[in-house]
């Protein structure tokens, strides 16, 4: 028992250690950069404030994006999604797989749910004992199940998902711009240095490997961004570009997909002068998605007739968009 606890503590521990190197490398970066080259490499006072003032203002967004990315704790389903001691007994006691299929299907049938398992099941998680929500995953890293969960990065050490996805993005596009903008601006005098127009020795080590470095973390930020941004055009998660989420008719890459700009919308919001600031403003609650209009046979809402007679709901909604808003307005 001491010896797994010893074991879960060193793991944790280990963890931060690609945080540490991202910030130490961050840190010398200023240092670098403002000590370095503004403070010592630069003469003209004119240059030496532009370049200052600039870097600091994205120096101050990539730090705030990364802080916001790595302490906001990811969101877990609420109560009503978790199983009652009942159920949960009734459920382990059974152990034929139709049987423990239809208790799922019994529990979830008031629950906005309409995505489900490869065999058509409802998605259930064994270890947090509850019904997960329409684009929730269990992070094994974490050990929680983790609202429109994108993928556990080790960078920040943290869960991407729907509280801290928008900013992640925001992160990777500061951190871009910052390693875009040392560049550009140490390269004028990497040169000086390489030719030996500029001599200071200590000075010069500094803004060489400066240069590399923003290059060197440029190129792949370039990449993963590039990815994430494609990702976000077509409203889907990491997790959901490798494996299609399932609905009753079958599996569907884009039965989140809304259009460009409501793909946007639900990460972003849609107060458009929030989009760049690490403030949250993703639409909803992570519990429930918007699904692209589908036909009255493809769409799982309109699956299970009788569900919605037993709720009282006379009259059949004609559309999925119909549909959405009736349980938007049940969960209301």
């Amino acid at each position: 028992m001491a010896l797994s606890r010893g074991l879960r503590c060193c793991q944790r521990a280990f963890a931060w250690l690609p945080v540490l190197i991202i910030a130490l490398v961050v840190l010398w970066s200023y240092y670098a950069y403002v000590c370095e080259l503004c403070l010592v490499t630069l003469s003209n006072p004119v240059e030496k404030v532009a370049y200052l003032i600039i870097f600091h203002i994205l120096f101050v967004l990539f730090v705030w994006t990364y802080w916001k990315s790595i302490f906001t704790l990811p969101v877990q389903p609420g109560k009503k999604y978790h199983m009652s001691y009942a159920d949960q007994e009734r459920y382990e006691n059974e152990e034929r797989p139709e049987v423990q299929r239809q208790i799922l299907a019994e529990i979830a049938r008031k629950l906005p749910v309409y995505t489900r398992t490869g065999n058509g099941g409802i998605r259930f998680c064994d270890r947090c004992q509850l019904i997960k929500p329409d684009r929730c995953h269990h992070c094994s890293v974490c050990a929680i199940c983790v609202l429109k969960m994108d993928h556990h990065c080790p960078w920040v050490n943290n869960c991407i998902g729907f509280s801290n996805y928008k900013f992640f993005l925001l992160f990777l596009a500061y951190a871009l711009l910052y390693c875009l903008y040392i560049a550009a601006t140490v390269f004028k005098y990497f040169i000086k240095y390489w030719t030996g127009e500029l001599t200071n020795g200590r000075s010069k080590f500094h803004v060489l490997f400066l240069l590399f470095v923003a290059v060197m973390f440029f190129v792949s930020l370039m990449f993963l961004f590039g990815y994430h941004c494609w990702l976000v055009s077509r409203n889907r998660s990491t997790l959901e570009a490798f494996s299609a989420p399932v609905f009753q008719n079958g599996p569907d890459k884009n039965g989140f997909n809304l259009g460009f700009v409501k793909n946007l919308q639900q990460v972003f919001g849609e107060e458009k002068k929030l989009w760049l600031l690490p403030i949250a403003s993703s639409q909803g609650d992570g519990h429930f998605f918007p699904m692209r209009a589908l036909s009255e046979a493809q769409n799982p809402l309109l699956a299970n007739e009788e569900q919605w007679e037993d709720d009282g709901i006379d009259e059949e909604p004609h559309d999925s968009g119909e549909a959405s808003s009736l349980a938007i307005e049940r969960e209301t």
